[in-house]
């Protein structure tokens, strides 16, 4: 798990390798990401955008970005935490992703970013 925390919020990172999967009779490597947001700054915030550089060990990057995540706009009161899953396809068994969540303090309306450590997807028989 990799972690950390910009202006109060902490996000953690797990993945879980999920297989391959075939799309346009292409075969990709399919990977899950659970992403823990949890503030613990003393200010209400509201997730509004999110921004994704996905690395594909292939010399391929891939840019996702756009409103919320996984459809929603969570609000976190101060100690409030947010957990969601998601997922990517990759060409090669093994990359990466980065990236930050913008965010609003909904008390002062002032917008900041919070950023989202590098965190590696890659097969299991890469890891032995």
């Amino acid at each position: 798990m990799v972690e950390q925390i910009t202006k109060g919020i902490k996000i953690s990172v797990k993945t879980k390798y999920n297989g391959t999967n075939y799309r346009n009779n292409r075969l990709f490597y399919t990977f899950a990401y659970i992403i823990t947001i949890k503030n613990t700054s003393s200010n209400t915030v509201k997730l509004t955008d999110r921004f994704w550089k996905i690395y594909d060990s292939l010399n391929k990057t891939e840019i996702v970005s756009g409103e919320g995540v996984v459809g929603q706009t969570p609000i976190l009161k101060p100690n409030d935490v947010y957990t969601y899953s998601s997922g990517c396809f990759l060409e090669s068994n093994m990359g990466a992703m980065k990236g930050f969540y913008t965010m609003i303090n909904l008390e002062t309306y002032d917008q900041f970013k919070v950023y989202i450590p590098i965190f590696q997807l890659t097969t299991p028989v890469l890891l032995n």
